[in-house]
Protein backbone atom coordinates (compact mmCIF):
# COMPACT_ATOMS: atom_id res chain seq x y z
CA UNK A 1 0.00 0.00 0.00
CA UNK A 2 1.29 3.50 -0.78
CA UNK A 3 0.42 6.40 0.24
CA UNK A 4 1.03 9.94 -1.03
CA UNK A 5 0.83 12.20 2.22
CA UNK A 6 2.86 15.26 3.05
CA UNK A 7 3.80 16.35 6.31
CA UNK A 8 1.47 19.56 5.50
CA UNK A 9 -1.61 17.08 5.26
CA UNK A 10 -0.66 16.16 8.74
CA UNK A 11 -0.07 19.27 10.22
CA UNK A 12 -3.83 20.23 9.06
CA UNK A 13 -5.05 16.95 10.29
CA UNK A 14 -3.36 17.69 14.00
CA UNK A 15 -4.62 21.44 13.70
CA UNK A 16 -8.55 19.72 13.29
CA UNK A 17 -7.93 17.10 16.21
CA UNK A 18 -7.11 20.38 18.17
CA UNK A 19 -9.52 22.34 17.52
CA UNK A 20 -12.01 20.10 16.67
CA UNK A 21 -13.59 22.95 14.54
CA UNK A 22 -12.43 23.61 10.93
CA UNK A 23 -12.89 27.31 10.80
CA UNK A 24 -10.55 27.91 14.31
CA UNK A 25 -8.62 24.99 12.55
CA UNK A 26 -8.30 27.09 9.29
CA UNK A 27 -7.66 30.17 11.11
CA UNK A 28 -4.61 29.24 13.27
CA UNK A 29 -3.24 27.64 10.00
CA UNK A 30 -3.44 30.93 7.80
CA UNK A 31 -5.26 29.17 5.59
CA UNK A 32 -9.07 29.37 4.08
CA UNK A 33 -11.52 27.06 5.60
CA UNK A 34 -13.16 25.09 2.42
CA UNK A 35 -9.21 24.51 1.01
CA UNK A 36 -8.90 22.53 4.87
CA UNK A 37 -11.60 20.64 4.12
CA UNK A 38 -10.51 19.45 0.96
CA UNK A 39 -7.22 18.39 2.18
CA UNK A 40 -8.88 16.36 5.67
CA UNK A 41 -11.06 14.30 2.59
CA UNK A 42 -8.28 13.74 0.44
CA UNK A 43 -6.20 12.52 3.90
CA UNK A 44 -9.36 10.49 4.28
CA UNK A 45 -9.27 9.51 1.12
CA UNK A 46 -5.37 8.55 0.27
CA UNK A 47 -5.78 6.18 3.97
CA UNK A 48 -9.05 4.94 3.37
CA UNK A 49 -10.40 5.75 6.41
CA UNK A 50 -12.82 8.39 8.46
CA UNK A 51 -10.59 10.17 10.78
CA UNK A 52 -13.79 12.75 11.69
CA UNK A 53 -17.17 12.66 12.35
CA UNK A 54 -19.01 15.81 11.47
CA UNK A 55 -22.69 16.94 11.65
CA UNK A 56 -23.87 20.47 11.94
CA UNK A 57 -22.75 21.12 14.83
CA UNK A 58 -20.05 19.46 16.11
CA UNK A 59 -16.54 17.71 15.11
CA UNK A 60 -14.91 14.21 16.83
CA UNK A 61 -12.47 12.33 16.00
CA UNK A 62 -12.80 8.92 15.56
CA UNK A 63 -11.24 5.96 16.79
CA UNK A 64 -8.90 5.89 14.14
CA UNK A 65 -8.81 9.43 14.08
CA UNK A 66 -7.68 9.84 17.77
CA UNK A 67 -5.00 6.93 16.92
CA UNK A 68 -3.53 9.06 14.36
CA UNK A 69 -3.67 12.22 16.43
CA UNK A 70 -1.62 10.32 19.52
CA UNK A 71 0.55 8.39 16.80
CA UNK A 72 1.61 11.48 14.02
CA UNK A 73 2.12 13.99 17.10
CA UNK A 74 4.63 11.91 18.57
CA UNK A 75 6.19 11.17 15.37
CA UNK A 76 5.97 14.93 14.51
CA UNK A 77 7.57 15.97 17.59
CA UNK A 78 10.67 13.40 16.94
CA UNK A 79 10.89 14.00 13.35
CA UNK A 80 11.22 18.21 14.29
CA UNK A 81 14.05 16.58 16.77
CA UNK A 82 15.44 14.76 14.13
CA UNK A 83 15.88 17.85 11.52
CA UNK A 84 16.92 20.05 14.01
CA UNK A 85 19.79 17.36 15.15
CA UNK A 86 20.62 17.24 11.47
CA UNK A 87 21.13 20.98 10.99
CA UNK A 88 22.87 21.40 13.78
CA UNK A 89 25.29 18.65 12.84
CA UNK A 90 25.66 20.10 9.90
CA UNK A 91 26.95 23.46 11.43
CA UNK A 92 28.91 21.63 13.25
CA UNK A 93 27.85 21.95 17.06
CA UNK A 94 26.38 18.66 17.60
CA UNK A 95 27.75 15.05 17.11
CA UNK A 96 30.67 13.23 18.02
CA UNK A 97 34.63 13.51 17.55
CA UNK A 98 37.11 11.43 17.85
CA UNK A 99 40.92 12.29 19.74
CA UNK A 100 44.24 10.22 19.75
CA UNK A 101 46.89 11.88 21.63
CA UNK A 102 50.62 11.38 23.26
CA UNK A 103 50.32 11.33 26.78
CA UNK A 104 51.44 14.89 27.56
CA UNK A 105 48.96 16.25 25.42
CA UNK A 106 46.29 15.22 28.30
CA UNK A 107 48.90 17.17 30.69
CA UNK A 108 46.52 20.39 30.35
CA UNK A 109 46.46 21.12 26.12
CA UNK A 110 43.36 18.68 25.92
CA UNK A 111 41.62 19.31 28.85
CA UNK A 112 41.61 22.94 28.95
CA UNK A 113 40.23 22.54 25.28
CA UNK A 114 37.63 20.17 26.03
CA UNK A 115 36.51 22.61 28.60
CA UNK A 116 36.27 25.85 26.51
CA UNK A 117 34.73 23.10 23.73
CA UNK A 118 32.02 22.12 25.84
CA UNK A 119 31.38 25.39 27.61
CA UNK A 120 30.39 26.68 23.70
CA UNK A 121 29.43 23.34 22.45
CA UNK A 122 27.82 21.35 25.09
CA UNK A 123 26.32 18.68 22.61
CA UNK A 124 29.70 17.73 21.57
CA UNK A 125 30.60 14.33 22.58
CA UNK A 126 34.35 12.88 22.21
CA UNK A 127 36.25 9.80 22.27
CA UNK A 128 39.58 10.06 24.08
CA UNK A 129 42.24 7.13 22.88
CA UNK A 130 46.02 7.53 24.04
CA UNK A 131 48.35 6.09 21.03
CA UNK A 132 51.58 6.47 20.07
CA UNK A 133 52.33 9.36 16.62
CA UNK A 134 52.23 6.53 13.80
CA UNK A 135 49.06 5.22 15.07
CA UNK A 136 47.58 7.99 14.98
CA UNK A 137 48.34 9.12 11.21
CA UNK A 138 47.27 5.48 10.58
CA UNK A 139 44.14 5.60 12.34
CA UNK A 140 43.58 9.67 10.68
CA UNK A 141 44.75 8.12 7.18
CA UNK A 142 41.45 5.77 7.49
CA UNK A 143 39.54 8.38 9.69
CA UNK A 144 38.76 5.99 12.18
CA UNK A 145 39.82 9.28 14.41
CA UNK A 146 39.06 12.96 13.25
CA UNK A 147 42.25 14.88 15.13
CA UNK A 148 45.20 13.45 16.79
CA UNK A 149 47.99 15.52 19.01
CA UNK A 150 51.50 14.30 18.01
CA UNK A 151 55.06 15.26 18.14
CA UNK A 152 56.21 15.16 14.58
CA UNK A 153 57.57 17.30 12.13
CA UNK A 154 56.57 15.97 9.25
CA UNK A 155 53.06 14.40 7.92
CA UNK A 156 51.69 12.81 4.93
CA UNK A 157 50.59 14.88 2.19
CA UNK A 158 47.09 13.47 2.83
CA UNK A 159 47.13 15.06 6.48
CA UNK A 160 47.94 18.53 7.71
CA UNK A 161 49.44 19.42 10.80
CA UNK A 162 49.70 22.38 13.09
CA UNK A 163 52.16 23.33 15.90
CA UNK A 164 50.67 24.28 19.16
CA UNK A 165 53.26 24.57 21.46
CA UNK A 166 56.46 24.19 22.30
CA UNK A 167 57.85 22.77 25.17
CA UNK A 168 61.55 22.31 26.67
CA UNK A 169 62.77 19.13 27.83
CA UNK A 170 63.72 18.81 31.94
CA UNK A 171 65.98 15.93 33.56
CA UNK A 172 64.45 13.58 35.70
CA UNK A 173 66.02 12.17 38.94
CA UNK A 174 65.06 10.60 42.29
CA UNK A 175 64.62 12.87 44.71
CA UNK A 176 67.42 12.18 46.96
CA UNK A 177 69.80 12.30 43.76
CA UNK A 178 73.02 14.47 44.86
CA UNK A 179 72.33 16.62 41.53
CA UNK A 180 69.54 19.52 41.95
CA UNK A 181 69.07 22.52 40.31
CA UNK A 182 71.69 24.13 41.90
CA UNK A 183 74.78 22.38 41.39
CA UNK A 184 73.70 21.09 38.24
CA UNK A 185 75.78 22.78 35.38
CA UNK A 186 75.55 20.56 31.81
CA UNK A 187 74.52 17.06 31.21
CA UNK A 188 77.77 15.59 30.93
CA UNK A 189 77.53 15.36 34.90
CA UNK A 190 75.24 12.29 34.31
CA UNK A 191 77.59 10.62 31.82
CA UNK A 192 77.61 7.56 33.87
CA UNK A 193 74.02 7.17 34.95
CA UNK A 194 71.27 4.81 33.38
CA UNK A 195 68.78 6.32 31.31
CA UNK A 196 65.35 5.39 30.99
CA UNK A 197 64.21 6.55 27.88
CA UNK A 198 60.76 6.26 25.80
CA UNK A 199 60.84 3.00 23.93
CA UNK A 200 62.00 4.38 19.95
CA UNK A 201 59.06 2.82 18.57
CA UNK A 202 56.85 5.08 20.36
CA UNK A 203 57.95 8.00 18.59
CA UNK A 204 60.95 7.65 16.35
CA UNK A 205 61.20 11.37 16.16
CA UNK A 206 60.79 12.30 19.34
CA UNK A 207 63.71 9.76 20.00
CA UNK A 208 65.49 11.04 17.68
CA UNK A 209 65.24 14.59 19.80
CA UNK A 210 66.36 13.25 22.90
CA UNK A 211 69.58 11.26 21.24
CA UNK A 212 70.44 15.27 19.61
CA UNK A 213 70.57 16.21 23.71
CA UNK A 214 72.93 13.63 24.35
CA UNK A 215 75.36 14.26 20.88
CA UNK A 216 75.09 17.83 22.30
CA UNK A 217 76.75 17.41 25.47
CA UNK A 218 78.85 14.72 23.70
CA UNK A 219 78.59 11.32 24.74
CA UNK A 220 76.03 8.31 24.16
CA UNK A 221 73.69 7.57 27.30
CA UNK A 222 73.75 4.35 28.95
CA UNK A 223 70.22 2.83 28.51
CA UNK A 224 68.78 0.44 31.57
CA UNK A 225 65.10 0.46 29.94
CA UNK A 226 62.81 1.77 27.66
CA UNK A 227 59.13 2.27 28.18
CA UNK A 228 56.08 3.84 26.79
CA UNK A 229 54.65 5.58 29.63
CA UNK A 230 55.80 8.16 31.73
CA UNK A 231 54.44 7.37 34.58
CA UNK A 232 55.93 4.08 34.13
CA UNK A 233 59.53 6.48 33.62
CA UNK A 234 58.61 7.96 37.10
CA UNK A 235 57.71 4.77 38.73
CA UNK A 236 61.46 3.53 37.83
CA UNK A 237 63.38 6.67 38.74
CA UNK A 238 61.49 6.88 42.27
CA UNK A 239 63.21 3.25 42.80
CA UNK A 240 66.09 4.90 41.51
CA UNK A 241 66.25 2.24 38.29
CA UNK A 242 67.70 5.37 36.79
CA UNK A 243 67.29 9.15 35.38
CA UNK A 244 64.88 10.51 32.13
CA UNK A 245 64.78 13.86 29.82
CA UNK A 246 61.39 14.42 28.90
CA UNK A 247 59.05 17.20 27.89
CA UNK A 248 58.97 20.02 30.75
CA UNK A 249 54.92 19.83 30.89
CA UNK A 250 55.01 16.06 31.61
CA UNK A 251 56.22 17.59 35.21
CA UNK A 252 52.73 19.11 35.92
CA UNK A 253 51.21 16.83 38.77
CA UNK A 254 54.13 14.69 39.12
CA UNK A 255 56.20 16.54 41.49
CA UNK A 256 56.19 14.84 44.91
CA UNK A 257 58.05 11.04 44.07
CA UNK A 258 60.85 12.54 41.62
CA UNK A 259 62.49 16.18 40.93
CA UNK A 260 63.11 18.13 37.61
CA UNK A 261 65.74 19.76 36.62
CA UNK A 262 64.89 22.17 33.29
CA UNK A 263 67.65 21.94 30.47
CA UNK A 264 66.72 25.46 29.31
CA UNK A 265 69.72 26.44 28.10
CA UNK A 266 70.09 23.72 25.22
CA UNK A 267 68.58 24.35 22.03
CA UNK A 268 66.59 21.29 21.28
CA UNK A 269 63.30 21.72 21.89
CA UNK A 270 59.94 19.55 21.43
CA UNK A 271 56.90 20.69 19.75
CA UNK A 272 52.87 19.37 20.15
CA UNK A 273 51.12 19.90 17.04
CA UNK A 274 47.58 18.55 15.87
CA UNK A 275 47.02 16.99 12.69
CA UNK A 276 44.33 15.86 10.95
CA UNK A 277 43.07 14.36 7.61
CA UNK A 278 42.53 17.16 5.16
CA UNK A 279 39.25 14.68 3.78
CA UNK A 280 37.60 14.38 6.85
CA UNK A 281 34.57 15.70 6.04
CA UNK A 282 32.91 16.18 9.96
CA UNK A 283 31.77 19.46 10.25
CA UNK A 284 32.66 19.39 14.03
CA UNK A 285 36.24 19.71 12.92
CA UNK A 286 35.97 22.88 11.90
CA UNK A 287 34.88 24.18 15.51
CA UNK A 288 37.68 22.01 17.11
CA UNK A 289 40.42 23.98 14.83
CA UNK A 290 38.90 26.87 15.33
CA UNK A 291 39.75 26.51 18.75
CA UNK A 292 43.20 25.14 18.20
CA UNK A 293 44.56 27.74 15.88
CA UNK A 294 43.08 30.23 18.63
CA UNK A 295 45.22 28.02 21.17
CA UNK A 296 48.73 27.85 19.50
CA UNK A 297 51.61 29.32 21.21
CA UNK A 298 53.75 28.49 18.49
CA UNK A 299 53.99 31.30 15.63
Amino acid sequence: MSYQIEIRHLNYFLAVAEELHFRKAADKLFISQPGLSRQIKQLEADLGVALFERNNRNVTLTKAGEYLQKEVGKHLRMLDTILNTTKRINDGVEGNLNFGYVGSAMQYIIPELLVQIRNEYPNIHFSLKEMDNQKQVDNLQMQEIDIGFVRLERVPNDLEITPIEEDTFSLVLPVNHAINSENFTDLSQLRSESFIMFDPSYSPNYYQKIMQIFDYWGFTPIVSHRTVHASSIYKLIEHNFGISIVPSSLQIGNTNSVKFIELKHIPQRTTLSAIWNKNNSNPILAKILEFIFEKSKVK
